[in-house]
């Protein structure tokens, strides 16, 4: 005889002390989901094969879907053939790369972000004006390279507080700072108030040269951090904002935190013990990838996420005007 009376099963206190926060805002912003809408727009548009310098943005798997559909991923442009279309990243470039696409008479795409158009506007003013300019970033990411492109003979790199020591400059009174838009916040502070202390003049930009969606999703991970066991960061390697977020975490009290560029790459044993899970992505990831990770965690006994919410984004920045250029014309034509 059957003694199921149909009440539910007790939960183990570890499995009734189980959580999962799920941050919002993650995942794409607007500079990317325009970059990646351009280069699908560009493939629609003109047909296989479209070039694109570097990656358009930095996750693999956004990468890899766009190969899938006719996109050619290079390094620099002289793997370009001549006369064909070219799409420049999310992250910018210098005018020495433009320079180089009107000599092979490529025809141009950029996908520049534009917080990142406004900070090349910003070096070329400063250097205009004559001042040493401070660029806080990392070395070898394609967005200070552009940047510094714009003006290279003003221009020297900052990477922390510990190159504030080596800075030469050619009047104490004529320097500006200028940073990388996807740092750390307080990384950024915390240099530019070294950089300050020595030379008490310094300019400010008119604006802070940290996007609002680097700014807010770090904002999102330290309200989901300060008492988890694990903070799970979505995105690739190369994502400086990703690998940023989970230095946040992990400065804003969790007690452990991974990146992983998709659920495949989770270890079982990082949730050994663990109750509290919080997962965010960085401002190139699409939503399926998080939605896998949630997916591995429903299945290991964990409850549904509940999303904290920090802040609300609805900045939309319209694709490149030679794009939509184009897109009209072959409207106008009838395609």
């Amino acid at each position: 005889m059957s003694t199921d009376l149909g009440t539910p099963a007790v939960l183990s206190p570890d499995e009734a002390d189980r959580a999962v926060r799920l941050a919002a805002p993650r995942g794409y912003c607007a500079g990317v989901d325009r970059a990646v809408i351009t280069v699908e727009k560009a493939l629609d548009l003109y047909g296989a094969p479209v070039y694109v310098r570097k990656q358009i943005v930095h996750n693999k798997h956004v990468v890899s879907n766009l190969e899938s559909r006719g996109a050619i991923f290079v390094e620099e442009l002289h793997e370009v053939p001549e006369g064909a279309t070219v799409v420049f990243s999310a992250h910018g470039v210098s005018p020495e790369v433009h320079r180089q696409a009107e000599v092979r008479s490529l025809k141009t795409i950029d996908a520049t972000c534009p917080l990142v158009t406004k900070v090349h506007h910003e070096a070329k003013r400063f250097a205009a004006e004559d001042y040493d300019i401070l660029l806080i970033g990392h070395e070898g990411h394609e967005e200070v390279e552009g940047t510094a492109g714009e003006a290279p003979d003003h221009i020297q790199l900052v990477q922390g507080p510990d190159d504030v020591k080596n800075i030469e400059v050619r009047d104490p009174s004529r320097v500006s700072w200028l940073s990388q838009t996807t740092l750390s916040v307080d990384e950024t502070l915390e240099t530019v108030a070294a950089i300050r202390e020595r030379f008490p003049e310094l300019l400010d930009p008119p604006s802070d040269d940290i996007c609002y969606a680097t700014q807010n999703r770090q904002l999102a991970v330290k309200e989901i951090a300060a008492d988890a066991d694990l903070v799970i960061v979505v995105g690739s390697g190369n994502s400086s904002n990703s690998v940023r977020l989970v230095e946040v975490a992990l400065e804003a009290g969790a007690k452990a935190s991974y990146r992983v560029d998709d659920a495949s790459e989770i270890d079982e044993a990082w949730l050994d013990g663990v109750a509290k899970v919080s997962v965010t992505s960085g401002a190139s990831v699409p939503e399926d990838l998080v939605e896998g990770v949630l997916d591995f965690l429903t299945e290991r006994g964990y409850p549904d996420a509940q999303a904290v919410h920090t802040a609300e984004e609805s900045l939309i920045f319209a694709l490149p005007p030679e794009l939509r250029r184009d897109m009209r014309a072959a409207q106008s034509a009838g395609k």
